[in-house]
């Protein structure tokens, strides 16, 4: 636990006398983004974490006068009672118990009372919602900046601005001159007549470049404006080296490069009227407050990008290299596990840190490798019932024969990108441990072999996943599924399968590329989560729908799923069939790799792992 009242202390001085006179407001809120709304932040974005001493990728800090909240998801729940210290409370988002954060607000303030936030840091979306609910109850939503946090964190990491990687159009199948006129016909469609870009993977897309300023996610700090005729890139011209000159020339595309803190200058004046007109300017409700509010309400186009969906469809180029490094990554995962059993058998200590550098090194040695795409989820234990666990030294467990290992994990690599869960029992796992992971593994093989109509949202097929476990009294606290990217985000949208509505999610398709990772977790005892990607293929049925289209998954993830752990008799035929194809596929796949690389060890290991049952 990190100690946090020095802290508060002096947030709450400055709440009470603005920087720049701007008065003083009753309540602050600290939003887990940063001024592109990415999921995971750079060292220099982490404010929430350094007032509260919660790391967790999703949150949001309140602090008032006399009290400091933090609302989060069921990921985080038991992870967020153990970092923060008394001055905070848990609230637990999600739960019908738990009020909203603008719910709260509302009821706890006093009329005439005044909210503080970062423009930067909150959508416009989220921004329109809560400024209603507090004009309901008679309090003001104020944009504060500077950042009251920066004020107070003397010891801010610098903002990074690391080179840039271009991509040849090999990888990426498709050149920035002929991704910029889709763009520019969808506007057309829309008649739009200035699009603005601030996600950070959807530039990255577009331009077929990448980055690494923000670790375990290839992009880059920028922003990108894009009009009929220009296109403007907003990025440290650090970065701008010659290869990436030559990049652009390669692709047919003239840039554009300004200032990365000119956007909003340059937004404003896109946004006047002309003598031609007044300009309709796209820019999606995702994107922050402080860029929508540089255009007039009735001039905005408040929708998600069209590179939202062109990134989330991959195209053939992208979907063979997804197949590909799926399955490179999965000869590192059979060689990582065959080490780890054989440790444990003769008695060589191993424990949560040490293995999952060694299953980095790993990985390391495949073609391609450019590093992890998140913090490796290497859980034994009680640990793997805290969802989104990572090892640090001061938790860190050994991997035994006496309890379950929960590995989760993934890398990036320049034809894509994984992200892969198996549960392991080195020894004799329990009666309970075996039900549970039987009837997670039957809702992962339900979805995963589910047909549906073309263009379903997701959120439609979570209870397949959910059903087995709730047919026993089971639940887990996450979503079902995520979209992942090409050498991009491991989490992206905008469809993903959950219990949540995804209000932008466009309906499935092929060549689509999600998660399954349905799951268990048992406080303080154990957890138990089975991922696979899933690539969205045609279904071979026989109406199709009345013309609809038939749609399935094809499992391209190649790891085994550990059989010790199945109770065989609580399996239908067709589900042990499916799990025994399913192997078949990955022996047949990871052997003659294998052999190249005289595996004898892991290649023992992989035909015992995928023996039919």
């Amino acid at each position: 636990m990190k100690p946090t009242g020095n802290v508060l202390v002096a947030l709450r001085n400055l709440m009470k006398s603005l920087p720049n006179n701007l008065g003083s407001i009753s309540a602050y809120i600290i939003p887990s983004n940063d001024a592109h709304q990415s999921e995971y932040l750079a060292a220099c974005d982490e404010r929430r974490a350094f007032v509260s001493g919660f790391d967790g990728s999703a949150g949001t800090a309140v602090v008032t006068e006399q009290e400091a909240l933090l609302w989060t998801d069921g990921r985080y729940y038991q992870q967020a009672t153990n970092q923060m210290d008394a001055n905070w409370t848990l609230m637990k988002d999600g739960l019908p118990t738990t009020p909203s954060i603008d719910a709260w607000l509302a009821k706890t303030l006093q009329p005439g009372s005044k909210v503080g936030v970062d423009a930067n840091l909150i959508t416009a979306a989220a921004w329109t919602g809560l400024q209603s609910s507090l004009r309901t109850a008679g309090c003001t939503l104020l944009p504060v900046a500077p950042n009251l946090v920066d004020l107070l964190w003397t010891e801010r990491p610098a903002v990074p601005h690391n080179p840039l990687l271009p991509l040849a159009t090999s990888r990426t199948g498709c050149t920035v001159a002929d991704k910029l006129a889709i763009v520019r016909e969808k506007m057309a469609d829309r008649r739009a007549s200035v699009l603005v870009v601030s996600a950070l993977d959807e530039i990255a897309y577009l331009l077929n470049l990448r980055g690494s300023d923000i670790d375990y996610n290839p992009v880059f700090f920028s922003y990108v404006i894009v009009t009929p005729d220009a296109l403007h890139l907003f990025i440290d011209a650090a970065q701008m080296h010659p290869a990436v000159e030559e990049h652009f020339r390669a692709n047919g595309v003239s840039v554009d490069v300004r200032p990365y803190a000119d956007v909003q200058t340059m937004l404003a004046r896109l946004a006047e009227p002309t003598p031609d007109g007044a300009p309709l300017v796209w820019i999606s409700s995702g994107s922050s407050y402080a860029l929508a509010a540089l255009v007039p309400e009735e001039r905005r186009l408040n929708d998600i990008t069209p590179i939202n969906l062109m990134k989330a469809v991959k195209n053939d180029t992208e979907a063979a290299g997804m197949i590909a490094c799926h399955i490179r990554d999965g000869v590192a995962l059979c060689q990582y596990f065959a080490w780890l059993e054989r440790c444990i058998r003769d008695g060589t200590p191993v424990d949560e840190i040490s293995g999952a550098d060694h299953l980095e090194q790993l990985r390391s040695r495949q073609a391609d490798y450019k590093g992890l795409s998140f913090t490796t989820i290497s859980a034994s234990g009680p640990n793997g019932s805290i969802i989104h666990y990572h090892p640090l030294p001061e938790t860190n467990r050994p991997i035994t024969d006496h309890e379950l290992y929960l590995c989760d994990s993934g890398a990036q690599y320049l034809d894509g990108t994984t992200d892969v869960t198996r549960t392991l029992h080195f020894g004799k796992p329990t009666a309970e441990e075996i039900r549970a992971f039987t009837h997670v593994l039957k809702g992962q093989i339900a979805l995963g072999t589910a047909v549906f109509p073309r263009k379903t949202k997701g959120q439609f097929l979570d209870t397949i996943a959910r059903k087995a476990l709730w047919d026993f009294g089971l639940d887990y606290g996450h979503g079902t599924g995520h979209g992942i990217g090409h050498f991009l985000n491991v989490h992206e949208g905008p469809m993903g399968i959950g219990v949540r509505l995804m209000p932008n999610d466009p309906g499935l398709e092929e060549n689509m590329f999600l998660s399954n990772e349905p799951g268990y977790y048992k406080r303080d005892q154990f957890g138990i989560r089975i991922e696979d990607i899933v690539q969205v293929v045609t279904a071979n049925v026989g109406t199709n729908f009345d013309g609809r289209g038939a749609l399935t998954f094809r499992t391209i993830t190649m790891c085994p799923i550990q059989t010790r752990l199945i109770d065989v008799s609580l399996l239908t035929a067709k589900e042990r069939d499916q799990l025994n194809a399913y192997h078949r596929i990955v022996r047949e796949t990871l052997t003659p790799l294998l052999r190249d690389l005289q595996d004898t060890e892991t290649l023992a290991w992989l035909e015992r792992e995928t023996a039919a049952i």
